[in-house]
């Protein structure tokens, strides 16, 4: 039994990189097979999960382009468990190759789904924006996790973001769920971050996880030496709000065949 969940949000530098990164990290130290797919050209999570350009013969790039078998392109990180298919700055031209196909919003979801018997979750960290990429990880997904960055115009932004996944819902997934939406960057110095967060939980009540990502500068420095914050600096502030976080997604038993 597994569950694909995408990550995913319009707005850049929100922490869908970081989340996808490190909440992959922490469900595969909980003893958990998790594969982690890179759909964001500029590449940030396969660098940050160490992954060194040699180790790269194909990457999901190869995948849409070419048709390369999925397991072709999963590469071992060095976290038992836990197993990454990568992305490069090639993945930009996917989606021309994908306006050629027809059926082209289906392809992700046909490459994972023989894929599913092999991993507890699939987690697919999506690229700041809505084209056929970000498309694709939603038609392929059980549900979408989006975090949020505590701060002004978050409300309307991710008003606007969930408007967009049920339109997907209608046409193209109609059993995408909302996984929970995860406040991010919250800094409890700034009565900002408070009100913020305070206003998406009541809009979207239980849909908001009880965890919240601290502005922490750990998070930031982990990914350029490769690592997950779990490995880099396991008791650092962001590193037990991500731990939590697993426990909050793990104790949700909803998982799909």
């Amino acid at each position: 039994m597994s569950k694909v969940i995408a990550i995913t949000n319009q707005k850049g530098g929100v922490g869908k990189t970081t989340t996808a990164l490190n909440l992959s990290t922490f469900l595969a130290l909980e003893k958990e097979k998790i594969l982690v797919i890179d759909s964001d050209p500029q590449g940030n999570l396969t660098s940050g999960i160490g992954i060194k350009k040699e180790q790269m013969k194909y990457g999901l790039y190869d995948i849409y382009a070419a048709g390369v078998p999925a397991r072709e392109a999963i590469i071992a990180t060095g976290i038992p468990g836990l197993s990454v298919i990568t992305a490069t700055m090639d993945l930009f031209g996917a989606e021309l190759d994908l306006l050629e196909k027809n059926e082209r919003e289906t392809t992700l979801k046909k490459v994972i789904e023989p894929l599913k018997k092999d991993f507890k979750y699939i987690m697919i960290d999506c690229p700041p924006s809505f084209g056929l990429l970000t498309l694709n990880a939603l038609v392929a997904s059980n549900s979408v996790l989006v975090p949020v960055q505590c701060e002004y115009f978050a409300l309307e932004g991710l008003s606007l973001l969930i408007k967009l996944l049920w339109r997907i819902r209608g046409s193209f997934n109609e059993g995408l769920d909302l996984e929970g939406i995860l406040l991010t960057m919250f800094n409890r110095h700034i009565s900002l971050s408070k009100q913020i967060a305070d206003e998406v939980r009541k809009v979207f009540k239980t849909k908001v996880y009880d965890t919240v990502i601290p502005r922490n500068i750990i998070l930031a420095e982990a990914p350029g030496h490769g690592k997950p914050v779990a490995i880099y600096a396991p008791n650092s502030p962001g590193a037990k709000a991500y731990a939590d976080l697993t426990k909050e997604i793990m104790n949700d038993n909803t998982l799909l065949i």
